[in-house]
């Protein structure tokens, strides 16, 4: 009878420990290759995504696909100073191969005006020395992100263009602030 016992016990402990270890393998297989969450710090993406929010970043789509023109991309970028790398939210402008250039805050992709509808300027003021007056060539594994409150961010004006085995994935949906909860245009 105690043995019966202590064998079901064993059975119900060994299937308890699988399972436990068959969710931290799926939790680590998706925050490894498939998602995860990040929070937004700063202003650089206002007014699309506002300090403090909360969003999830799609991993895969990039495994099989380039990333496009407007994505919203999270990437690492190495700050002075620190041992980790820092992420990034900024959004896709240039692609591999284009020519970017910015004055008086237009956007021009191969001498072609883009149309962006995403920068925005505080006070609608296209502040001094936030151009890119020079033309910048992007690589052939590189893109050109700018953060959509072009006043305050810090992207490939001033950081450069961003290697594309940097980017960790497309922010794709907003978990928090729960009034803005949705997908990320």
């Amino acid at each position: 009878m105690e043995e019966e016992k202590a064998k079901k016990s064993l059975k119900a402990f060994l299937e308890a420990s699988f399972f436990l270890f068959l969710a931290v393998a799926l939790t680590y297989f998706v925050l490894a290759f498939v998602g995860q969450r990040t929070s937004v710090s700063g202003s650089s993406m206002y007014p699309t995504l506002e300090d403090g929010d909360q969003l999830i970043v799609e991993k895969l789509s990039y495994r099989f696909g380039e990333p496009k023109r407007f994505d919203i991309i999270v990437f690492n970028e190495m700050e002075a100073g620190k041992k980790e790398p820092v992420h990034y939210i900024k959004r896709i402008i240039g692609l591999p191969g284009e020519t970017v250039q910015i004055i008086d805050g237009k956007i021009y992709i191969d001498g072609e005006e883009l149309e962006d509808n995403y920068g925005y300027y505080m006070n609608q003021e296209k502040m001094e020395g936030y151009d890119a007056s020079e033309p910048v060539l992007v690589g052939e594994d590189e893109y050109f992100v700018l953060g959509d409150n072009r006043n305050d961010s810090l992207d490939s004006r001033k950081i450069g263009c961003k290697n594309r085995q940097d980017i960790i994935g497309k922010a794709i949906f907003r978990i928090y602030p729960f009034g803005k909860f949705g997908g990320i245009e």
